[in-house]
């Protein structure tokens, strides 16, 4: 099975977005804690690099046919766009499958999940709360954080980010 290259992924990642800089560059946050929570979690980095690149693919898509950048039109656009972006790229099926399932469900869980979904969604969590959650609201979310992520990697990075500890 053929896996693409970060860089070629992150190109075409950037091709599709043009100048959408404020979506570049959350793909590219995600990418940075995915890779964070990968140094401890025995996930697969090909699989959770591409997911964490391309997760947000369908959103301008979502936006031009809904009018809408909501996570359920994200993930209906989001899965064709990828496919065609790793397939030309040569990435395997199995992969692109893979890939595809968690970008097609990034913002609704399902009962089960696997690891690789488990840390695309504290990465994109992460941020998300980074980057839309006031710091004040942060503080009184401390024990509310434990029940909102998959991994322990997940919960002791977003708690370093937040409040600068990876403990309690």
């Amino acid at each position: 099975m053929s896996t693409p290259s970060k860089e070629a992924m992150t190109a075409e990642m950037r091709r599709v977005f043009g100048s959408d800089e404020k979506r570049i560059a959350h793909a590219l946050s995600v990418l940075s804690f995915a890779e964070k929570i990968l140094q401890r979690e025995q996930a697969d980095s090909n699989t959770v690099i591409a997911a964490a690149l391309l997760h947000d693919i369908g959103i301008q898509e979502a936006e031009r046919k809904y009018g809408s950048n909501a996570g359920r039109y994200q993930e209906i656009e989001g899965p064709p766009i990828a496919k065609r972006i790793l397939e030309s790229l040569g990435a395997g099926q199995q992969f692109v499958s893979e890939v595809c399932d968690i970008i097609g469900h990034h913002h609704s869980p399902r009962e089960t999940e696997t690891l690789n979904f488990m840390v695309l969604y504290d990465s994109d969590l992460i941020v998300n709360l980074r980057d839309d959650v006031e710091p004040s609201r942060l503080a009184g979310m401390k024990e509310k954080l434990e029940r909102m992520f998959f991994t322990g990697t997940g919960l002791d990075v977003a708690r370093d980010t937040f409040f600068g500890t990876g403990g309690a």
